[in-house]
Formats: structure tokens, sequence, C-alpha cells
């Protein structure tokens, strides 16, 4: 595959990850962090510019940097993170009330995300 057509499939993923992690925001079944690590590593390889950009972002960027340099997340962060998932899951599990197989799946998949993040270390 030639260098500029690798380059530009690379820039469209890392740019489909980054509104899939938007998307994950607002949404508990889609996993932030991992998609806007993904398109970290991706712009790394074929962006610098938007790889400076990615690292520099008000919120996230902090948290993108310590997983670049030591493939960590920080104690605050992560703690932050526990809480978000864990009340985005209980507001869709609520608003679930009348599908009972719905909420354990939601249950299910919430132990998942929280056994991965778990299993990431901190600084």
């Amino acid at each position: 595959m030639p260098k500029v057509i690798y380059r530009y499939l690379l820039i469209f993923i890392a740019i489909l990850s980054i509104l899939l992690g938007l998307l994950g925001i607002v949404l508990p079944i889609l996993p932030t962090t991992p998609f806007f690590i993904l398109a970290l590593s991706c712009f790394a390889r074929s962006s610098s510019y938007f790889h400076h950009k990615l690292l520099t972002i008000p919120y996230l960027g902090e948290s993108l940097r310590d997983w670049e340099k030591e493939k960590k997340i920080d104690k605050k962060r992560k703690s932050q993170i526990y809480l978000i998932v864990v009340s985005t899951f209980f507001v869709s599990i609520l608003l679930l009330h009348a599908h009972l197989l719905l909420q354990l799946l939601l249950i299910f998949i919430m132990l998942i995300l929280l056994f991965f993040i778990r299993s990431i270390a901190h600084k």
C-alpha cells in the first residue's frame, strides 16, 4: 500500500475514533478512552499536527499525554472515569426499568468496562 494512502487511512480511522469517542461521552455502551487512545496512535503515525492537537485538548490531553509516555492513567482521573461510567450506566439501567434482560446486559457490559479500567495501571 502506498504511503500516502496508508497515511490518509490512518487519519480517517483516527477521526472516526474521535467521533465514536465523543459519542461515547453520552452513550454508556461506547467507551470513550479507548477510542481516543486509538486516535492518538493513528495520528502519531500519520499527522504530527493532529497528534499535537489531540494531546492539547483541555480535558483529555493530560490523560492522553500520560498514556503516551507511561501507559498509565492518573489515579484522580481514573476515579472520575469510574464515577462517570457507573453514573451513566445507572441512568441507562433506570430508563430501561421494564426490560430486565437489557438491564442485565448493561450491568454485564459495565462490569467488563470497569474491569478494563481497573486493569490499566495508575500513577
